[in-house]
């Protein structure tokens, strides 16, 4: 069987070449390795404690065949547990063949399938809707019909896209007995088009993989490109809905099945708010990391590497859940969340009792442009107003798309601006007192605009930053909002989530709120200038809200 792919030579060389520059010392050379066999020619370990078979056929409800490769333990048991890897977007079954080696050594009986679309699996790719979860199913299936499997005892996991069929397949397929969704998503419409706003660089970045490495329904460009227009939002969103496990929560609740959750604070595809609200809704067994890093590059560089935080943790949850090994797993601390350029932090819940929210208050603007955050709320004696204009984008900024958060995480470069050098007129900027001591960050801060905008759609983006006596602000969080049937001169009050975040804002630094008009990841509401009023009074309160941990 012909087990070469269909990407391009050109774009798979390209992968190749990305991965390898951003390695770096003794994980270079490993991480090729690794790529070439998710991306090229499959590398199979061989070992005396399994054999494995590349010749794998899974013919899914409508005749669909997924191709598949599978480890099975050489032991003398009569049935092993299982786990089922699927694959990310634009990957195909050999994404996982170090860890699915690693698992087998371990006594796990390991299948790992192209989903539908993808590799050579036949189809066409589904965008983790109801043909892929039936595909699950039928993989279950297959492993019951023809190997020496424990019904009782099987994983499904997979990063990125692979992660949301696990957890959409564990709601409807009981059979499925722990999960470990790696890089997930609680809401895929809050990840297209979270708080109205479309994803411009990364839903650009899926669709073209999609296209590139698979053969992808008509549905994933038209919904794409209308979602960049404004366009059949309501159609869209039900779409993103059916695909997103939060409108699941009562069958997974139902069945209590175990889920391992781990997302990254960094990652702008699958922004980690939707993942606290789904561990938070979550009842059965649950565990939740969030690192730092951006979408998936953890997890794809730890692969093989024992001492992995996600990865151990995966290996632990299943060795729990599915062999009831006593390894301790159940008696840590259900949270962990890694501060930016610092260390894993444990929490005992989510939501801490150890985290309270810190009030603002935004204030007008002084005579040299800032206006003030203060701990006391902001009464004028007569209604007053401060304005910014849209036309230009300004040094207020997310960096270069894909690649700062990336670098950030390797090598602790943050994304910095000139608190001085950000206009004034394209947006408005408000500053803390200096910080008398050390301020710990831990969860979404949230922030509520008065404001009047000129024309029915805007978009407003917020950076909040931690600064420096130089003037130097390190990006600490953000987020986009955008309004699409405001009144022209009719005033809102706007409330928007910023992304969660894990920060130490050092004693002697202060905080930088900036809202201005355009950011580089996002699709702005193309209606020309408009003109956004913030508006203050004495009854109507415009805040920053902090996740402070005590």
């Amino acid at each position: 069987m012909n087990k070469n792919l269909i990407w391009p030579n050109t774009f798979r060389a390209f992968v190749l070449l990305c991965l390898s520059v951003v390695s770096v010392g003794a994980q270079a050379t490993d991480l090729i390795s690794l790529l070439r066999g998710m991306v090229g020619d499959p590398v199979f370990k061989e070992s005396e404690l399994y054999t494995s078979d590349d010749d794998i056929q899974i013919f899914a409800y409508d005749g669909t065949t997924l191709e598949a490769n599978i480890f099975v333990p050489t032991g003398a048991a009569d049935s092993y547990p299982a786990i089922i890897f699927i694959n990310s977007w634009g990957m195909n079954e050999y994404q996982y063949l170090v860890e699915a080696a690693r698992f087998a050594e371990q006594g796990y009986l390991v299948l790992s399938y192209s989903t539908r679309g993808f590799g050579e699996s036949g189809g066409t790719i589904a965008t983790a809707g109801p043909e892929d979860i039936r595909d699950v199913s039928a993989a279950i299936d297959f492993l019951q019909n023809n190997y020496p499997v424990d019904v009782n005892r099987i994983g499904v996991s997979g990063i990125s896209y692979g992660s949301g069929i696990s957890l959409l397949s564990a709601a409807t397929d009981d059979r499925i007995s722990a999960v470990v969704a790696m890089s997930t998503w609680g809401s895929l419409t809050q990840s297209l088009y979270g708080q109205y706003t479309p994803r411009l660089i990364w839903g650009g970045l899926l669709t073209g993989i999609g296209y590139l490495t698979g053969e992808p329904s008509d549905e994933i460009a038209i919904n794409y490109l209308d979602l960049l227009k404004q366009e059949r939002i309501d159609e869209i969103t039900a779409w993103a809905d059916l695909r997103s496990p939060l409108s699941y929560i009562d069958q997974l609740n139902r069945r209590r099945v175990p889920v391992y959750l781990a997302n990254n604070f960094g990652d702008n595809l699958f922004q980690p708010n939707s993942v606290l609200a789904l561990y938070q809704a979550l009842e059965g067994p649950k565990k939740l990391d969030l690192s730092q890093g951006t979408h998936a590059v953890g997890e794809v560089l730890g692969m093989g590497k024992a001492d992995h935080k996600i990865w151990k943790n995966a290996h632990d949850w299943f060795d729990f859940y599915l062999k009831q090994q006593d390894n301790g797993i159940s008696e840590r601390p259900p949270v962990a969340m890694e501060v930016k350029f610092g260390e894993y932090e444990d929490l005992s819940s989510w939501p801490s009792a150890a985290v309270s929210a810190q009030t603002l208050y935004l204030h007008e603007k002084e005579i040299d442009g800032d206006g003030d955050m203060k701990s006391s709320p902001y009464s004028p004696w007569w209604p007053k107003k401060d304005y910014f204009y849209s036309g230009l984008d300004t040094l207020a900024t997310t960096g270069i798309p894909l690649l700062s958060y990336f670098i950030e995480d390797v090598v602790e470069v943050p994304v910095i601006s000139s608190m001085p050098l950000i206009s004034t007129i394209n947006a408005i900027r408000w500053e803390s007192d200096w910080l008398s001591r050390d301020m710990k960050l831990r969860g979404i801060p949230e922030v509520r605009l008065q404001l009047t905008p000129s024309k029915s759609k805007a978009m407003l983006v917020a950076y909040l930053y931690d600064v420096d006596w130089t003037g130097t602000g390190r990006l600490i969080t953000h987020a986009p909002y955008t309004l699409l049937d405001a009144v022209p001169g009719q005033p809102i009050t706007l409330d928007m989530e910023l992304v969660a975040t894990a920060y130490d804002v050092p004693a002697g630094h202060y905080l930088s709120l900036v809202i201005d008009t355009s950011d580089l990841l996002y699709s702005s509401p193309g209606n020309g200038l408009y003109q956004i009023g913030i508006n203050y009074s004495d009854n109507e309160d415009s805040t920053l809200i902090l996740p402070v941990k005590n």
